[in-house]
């Protein structure tokens, strides 16, 4: 089977935000993903997975003003500068911990002029991945299922392979989140193999619940077989909202592995 990353944005929510790391290690994860670390200095989240043996896989740049209903502003029409101060926060972040990719989050875009909003997605990610360059941080771009993120710009796996083909950078990678691509599109398997290639991380839940992957119309042993099969070597993301106790739905790692 693969390996997991906790997301302690959604996992662990039992547990202040600092100590979710140390609560992620003692459940057996020895790595950790999370949305938006920046209300903590890095050096003391540098010190802290350091401390505890963990990789960190993975941040998000900061999704705007959520109270106006923001999620990301790389495709808002007249947002560039913000744009950049937000992902230049991130890959400060990224390479100071240790991070390989940063979720270049796009935006909510219902009711706008979508061929506007599409060119200021692709001049910022352009930008931002050449800011990158070096760096050893992949951008990278998430579609979100219309269902839970109705108007969210980027709600399809194969939108997001067209996006970065035209820009061709080779840090722009895919987040295959197997939940959103589902309720999207379905067809995982055959959609793994084939943008496998341009995928940067895999993340995993339940449909259509979201919560642990032992439950819902998925089959995840098979998914995750396939992963390994695929040659995989990335984390495999844990981002699902624990049913009830984190640490009390975690057998399903055990269940899924048995033959």
């Amino acid at each position: 089977m693969p390996r997991y990353s906790a997301n302690i944005s959604i996992m662990f929510q039992e547990f202040p935000f600092l100590e979710r790391f140390e609560a992620a290690r003692a459940a057996g994860f020895a790595a950790v993903e999370c949305w938006f670390p920046y209300d903590h200095p890095k050096e003391q989240l540098k010190a802290l997975l350091g401390g505890l043996g963990l990789t960190l896989v993975g941040i998000n740049t900061a999704p705007g003003d959520v109270a106006k209903g923001e999620w990301g502003v790389t495709a808002l029409p007249g947002r560039e500068a913000d744009f950049e101060r937000q992902f230049a926060e991130a890959l400060d972040y990224a390479v100071a911990l240790g991070a390989r990719g940063i979720h270049v989050m796009a935006a909510m875009t219902g009711g706008m002029d979508q061929m506007a909003c599409e060119a200021a997605y692709m001049g910022n990610l352009e930008r931002a991945a050449k800011r990158a360059e070096g760096s050893g941080v992949n951008l990278l771009i998430e579609p979100l299922n219309s269902r839970d993120r109705p108007g969210y710009l980027l709600s399809r796996s194969d939108q997001a392979i067209d996006i970065i083909a035209r820009i061709g950078a080779p840090n722009l990678k895919l987040m295959f989140d197997v939940y959103h691509v589902q309720v999207m599109e379905g067809d995982i398997l055959r959609r793994l193999r084939r943008h496998l290639t341009q995928i940067g991380h895999i993340q995993i839940a339940a449909v259509p619940t979201r919560h642990e992957p032992d439950e819902g119309e998925l089959n995840y042993r098979a998914i995750l077989a396939e992963i390994d099969a695929l040659g995989w070597q990335g984390w495999v993301g844990c981002e699902y909202k624990p049913r009830a106790g984190t640490v009390d739905g975690l057998g399903w790692r055990e269940a899924i592995a048995r033959v």
